[in-house]
């Protein structure tokens, strides 16, 4: 009975690349005019950060419209100001950014941020 409350679904491991050098960043603007690069900004002292991770995690597929990077944002707290800074969007944790041709097209935080919603946004031209 119990069991009909909890998802059966597999959850894979993501092909997070992690982001921690800012010479990273000019990659990404690069990659992004091929296919929309997704930055995940997690903190890991952070409960609301590592349920919304793991919500993001468990709805993650395979053939999505693009390629996810992680920042570790207490490891990397500079390089997380400095992508504040560089895409214009205000700090929050737990954050996802969206990233198409070098600029951020769409961002969420919090328990806002939703894997179907990401995907739709990635897709879009």
């Amino acid at each position: 009975m119990l069991g009909k409350l909890f998802s059966s679904k597999e959850v894979k491991p993501l092909p997070w690349t992690q982001l921690n050098t800012i010479s990273q960043l000019e990659e990404i603007d690069r990659m992004s005019n091929e296919k929309p690069i997704l930055l995940f900004k997690h903190s890991t002292r952070c409960s609301i950060s590592a349920m919304a991770l793991g919500r993001f995690e468990r709805s993650y597929d395979e053939n999505a419209s693009f390629d996810p990077y992680f920042l570790d944002l207490i490891t990397y707290r500079d390089l997380s100001n400095k992508v504040a800074e560089r895409y214009g969007i205000r700090h929050e944790s737990p954050q996802v950014i969206l990233i198409r041709n070098g600029k951020a097209t769409f961002d969420a935080s919090h328990m806002g941020i939703s894997y179907s919603e990401l995907n739709i946004e990635a897709e879009k031209q």
